[in-house]
């Protein structure tokens, strides 16, 4: 299911938006933008970007700390496996 970008004002009188779960968790924040096509220009922007985007992971591990086991459902299966003509396995 789809989120939901809302447009509001901050506390220094600035356009932002956030992404918001259906559930209502709010997903991402922006930074300001000076007026609401600013702000709705970015929101096109990150549409069409976050759709393709990769994960990069440049945090660092705190020390003397063992790094969180994979979880289940993103975990990467072992062998290989033969695609058919509609590339489905």
């Amino acid at each position: 299911m789809a989120g939901t970008f809302e447009l509001f004002v901050d506390d220094d009188a600035q356009i932002r938006f956030r992404l918001v779960m259906p559930d209502g968790h709010v997903l991402a924040v922006s930074g300001q933008f000076t007026d609401k096509h600013a702000a709705a220009a970015a929101i096109e922007e990150v549409r069409e970007c976050a759709g393709t985007g990769l994960i990069q992971d440049v945090a660092t591990p705190p020390p003397n700390r063992r790094p969180a086991p994979p979880h289940p459902r993103y975990a990467v299966r072992g062998g290989t496996r033969r695609l058919n003509a509609l590339g489905a396995a």
